[in-house]
């Protein structure tokens, strides 16, 4: 009988893995892939994302610091930088395989290429069917990422309106000749996919360029992402992949008796800019905070709520904030995104306010003042964070 056992390998998994073997918790992790894997997803990893992890990272996993970001729209672009480091990029495949080898030295026990099957509930513990084997735990943390089904258990599906398609390329390159075109530099362009956008982010050795868009309407993704990669320049020759991205700041079930989802498969992640590695990291060690806490203190199992509202203290307010956002601009987008890239002070607040102080209510807030009662935008000026919601 395990205390926990973990279904998942990636950033929340491992992550709550690590947590739980350092809490001292008899743990399984469970992962269908064999390590190192490949993960579609552009590889940018915030600043809180880093200050999340209880290790540095080494320099071979970092494959480059960002501390400028362009933003396009229509032709136009604007520009912001930090002195510090907004992000850094690294290669899924590296970081993940990091962050697995990280919580397997704490003790715990790690089976990859092993898929688990079902879950089932009992009442004194879950029992999980894999490919190989039967075993039973107290707590079961469904990590699985967004395109597994186990989450079901939980939470309802969600609806076409309320997760994002994207699609990933990465183009190899000169290394030199990169640094020079993007020189610490990621590039967002807006109104090339609605309720999402294009990117370029400049990896070590190559070019990770991809489109995401709110499912319901990106009818022809690969087409958008092609037509995306001949308007910079970048070659159509290399392998397209697709991944599904939830849509976060959506309130979600994320724990019933012994089951609780993490990361991805909870909806953890910012609806505006899409990046939920952060969140991922920071859910799965809530997750097993919570656990230990329940088996070494003897708690009732509704303490495990405890665990959704530590989510929503360190980060569902401000995934909240985030889908206000979104909802904001991508309403009204050939106004939106026109002011934005004409208006410096609005992507150097973002930079202030969302990236580095991690305060998106201030920073819609201050646009809805600044920006949205003036003209030429009238038509929305009645709209409130009451109105946004019901929106």
């Amino acid at each position: 009988m395990y205390d926990l056992i973990i279904i998942g390998g990636g950033p929340s998994g491992a992550s709550a893995g690590r947590t739980a073997g350092k809490r001292g918790l008899l743990t399984l992790l469970l992962e269908k892939e064999k390590f190192p894997r490949y993960k579609p997803c552009g590889g940018a990893l915030s600043s809180y994302g880093l200050s999340c992890l209880d290790f540095e990272l080494p320099e071979s996993v970092i494959e480059r610091n960002i501390s400028k970001v362009r933003v396009h729209f229509r032709g136009h672009f604007v520009e912001g930088m930090k002195e510090t480091n907004l992000a850094i990029l690294i290669s899924r495949s590296v970081f993940d395989n990091f962050l697995l080898e990280k919580a397997r030295k704490t003790g715990i026990e790690v089976h990859t290429g092993e898929k688990v099957l079902d879950c089932i509930e009992k009442e004194d513990h879950v029992e999980v069917k894999t490919t190989d084997n039967t075993y039973l735990g107290r707590f079961v943390l469904i990590a699985e990422g967004s395109g597994g089904t186990l989450k079901y258990k939980v939470r309802s599906r969600d609806k076409r309106t309320e997760y994002g398609l994207g699609l990933v390329s990465e183009i190899p390159g000169d290394n030199e000749l990169i640094s020079n075109r993007f020189p610490s530099t990621i590039n967002i362009h807006f109104g090339i996919a609605q309720g999402g956008y294009g990117w370029i982010f400049p990896h070590a050795e190559y070019y990770s360029a991809g489109i995401m868009g709110t499912a319901q309407y990106l009818e022809n993704p690969k087409k958008v992402l092609l037509d995306f990669l001949q308007e910079n320049s970048l070659s159509s020759n290399f392998p397209i992949r697709s991944h599904i991205i939830p849509t976060g700041g959506i309130k979600r079930k994320i724990i019933s008796s012994r089951l609780l989802l993490s990361g991805d498969a909870a909806g953890f992640v910012d609806a505006f800019s899409g990046e939920g590695i952060s969140y991922a990291i920071r859910s799965g060690q809530l997750a097993a905070e919570t656990v230990a806490d329940l088996i070494m203190y003897s708690l009732k199992l509704s303490n495990l709520k405890a665990y959704e509202s530590g989510c929503r203290q360190e980060f569902g307010n401000y995934l909240v904030s985030s889908l206000k956002l979104k909802k904001i601009m991508h309403s009204f987008p050939e106004i939106s995104f026109k002011i934005a890239v004409g208006n410096k002070e609005i992507l150097d607040k973002y930079l202030d306010e969302v990236i580095t102080n991690r305060n998106y209510r201030d920073y819609v807030r201050w646009l809805l003042l600044n920006f949205c009662l003036a003209d030429p935008i009238s038509k929305i000026k009645s709209l409130t964070f009451e109105g946004i919601d019901k929106k």
